[in-house]
């Protein structure tokens, strides 16, 4: 309705634009899919962003190909103490780099046989995370691809459903903005279930200079409806979109990152570092987590109570060999991540 009371004139380069992808369709999807038919196979096309995709997957293969692995030695030593209730209890501590060879590893650890171990220093650093903004097309499918496995046509396919339903808006869009009376009523059901600490109202902008946000980010229509769909498929999936529109109206989470340095009394220059993060507000850690392609990353514990120039007995030390990996082959969430990174394809065409 505001649209319709406040015309204005057309954007020429708009149409221009759309006028050049159609030129480049018939210059490269045509003159291409042709091609493909007599060479490989019929039905086959080869488009804008098709070709450009395939390219993508052919490099990625050619460096895996071409991909040395070296081998190098991390090392690890789990430490013993005793936590405020005077129970025993362990913790981790790393060499912060490696070694490249097994010669240097071996004579590390014999450095260390016999030695004393106390905590040098010990960093406090209180930090914050943000949440994430709402889903667009794109970061829907990587999250649905990473935490629940569905493939992106599977993903569209539910989403059209729970938009047809009514459930969600329109979920082929690039713009991460919420319209205002959203924000309010994200902001009353968030006050309502977890309290006003909670709510902090944000308004996002977009990082890709070719988004066109043609639409809002793709969001429950009611934000008070948790259970939409017998169906399990469209019910995970709308709960999903759920939490990450609650999440990004709320607060920041706390943090406290403590890094402690080990001392080893036979080698003065080496030291082990240990650690630890500890949630001091869980802020929209409440609602949810977003995931990410790299499984590597191990989530950090808590530490025990430790101090300057307390002694810690080692409970044991190893040197494991590990290999440097090829990059991995793309997963469906990683190409359209790619894709939108290099700012090809819309929304439509992921």
């Amino acid at each position: 309705q505001k649209a319709v009371q406040n015309p204005r004139l057309l954007d020429l380069n708009v149409v221009d634009a759309q006028q050049a992808r159609r030129v480049l369709d018939r210059l490269v999807g045509w003159e291409l899919s042709g091609l493909l038919w007599k060479k490989v196979k019929g039905q086959l096309s080869a488009g804008r962003v098709q070709s450009v995709s395939v390219k993508l997957v052919v490099e990625r293969e050619r460096e895996i190909q071409h991909f040395n692995s070296e081998p190098f030695f991390r090392i690890t030593a789990n430490f013993i103490t005793k936590n405020a209730q005077g129970k025993e209890v362990s913790f981790k501590a790393e060499a912060p780099s490696r070694f490249e060879n097994e010669g240097d590893a071996q004579s590390f650890l014999q450095k260390c046989v016999g030695a004393g171990y106390k905590v040098n220093n010990i960093d406090v650093k209180p930090t914050r995370r943000k949440p994430a903004p709402p889903f667009t097309t794109s970061t829907l499918q990587q999250e649905a691809s990473r935490k629940m496995g569905y493939a992106v046509s599977r993903t569209m396919k539910i989403a059209q459903r729970l938009y047809e339903s009514g459930h969600i808006t329109y979920m082929r869009t690039d713009s991460v903005n919420l319209s205002e009376s959203a924000i309010q009523t994200i902001g009353a059901e968030i006050q309502k279930q977890y309290g006003p600490r909670y709510h902090l109202a944000r308004r996002y902008k977009t990082k890709n200079e070719s988004a066109q946000e043609a639409h809002e980010a793709i969001r429950p229509t009611y934000f008070e409806n948790q259970q939409v769909s017998q169906d399990r498929d469209e019910q995970r999936l709308y709960e999903l979109i759920w939490k990450r529109t609650m999440a990004s109206q709320m607060a920041d989470a706390e943090l406290e990152k403590t890094v402690v340095d080990i001392g080893i009394s036979t080698q003065p220059t080496a030291k082990l570092v240990a650690e630890g993060e500890v949630i001091k507000f869980d802020g929209f850690l409440k609602v949810y987590l977003e995931s990410t392609d790299d499984e590597q990353e191990e989530q950090q514990g808590m530490l025990p109570p430790l101090s300057v120039g307390q002694s810690v007995q080692l409970d044991d030390m190893t040197a494991t060999e590990r290999f440097t990996r090829p990059p991995a082959r793309y997963t469906e969430a990683g190409l359209v991540k790619k894709l939108e990174e290099l700012g090809i394809g819309r929304p439509s065409t992921y």
